[in-house]
């Protein structure tokens, strides 16, 4: 498994990522860890919100559907869907192959002065150590 340093990641195995910018407020790309996809196996289905969605952390914000089972994806931050992976909804299995790039499911915006929405999230040792925690 694999834990990239240059994310924050949440207890629920969602990971973020600062993307760079200069629009209004800071984009955050959110997507599911590679513990959590090898967890739920091949994944079939991916239900995301509709762009303009506002999200709070901890809220869930769409589904993941595996051979064995649905889990729910929650928001890491708060803020405004203003991107969704629409590539997923014909190839979710890219949530499998490429958790970390091109298996991404949505962006958020979140206002503010530019301080890190991410902060309060673990780092990629303390994720790392939740998972070998079992």
């Amino acid at each position: 498994m694999t834990t990239p340093d240059d994310r924050r990641y949440t207890e629920q195995h969602e990971w973020a990522l600062l993307q760079p910018g200069g629009g209004e407020g800071t984009v955050v790309r959110v997507g599911i860890t590679d513990h959590a996809q090898d967890a739920l196996g091949d994944i079939v289905f991916v239900q995301l919100p509709e762009v303009g969605t506002e999200v709070a952390p901890g809220t869930a914000i769409g589904e993941v559907e595996s051979t064995k089972s649905v889990s729910d994806v929650y928001a890491p931050v708060a803020g405004v869907v203003t991107a969704a992976n629409e590539a997923l909804t014909d190839a979710p299995e890219t949530i499998n192959a490429d958790p970390y790039g091109e298996g991404w499911l949505v962006e958020i915006t979140v206002a503010g002065n530019g301080d890190d929405p991410t902060g309060a999230l673990l780092d990629a040792a303390a994720y790392q150590a939740l998972v070998d925690a079992g």
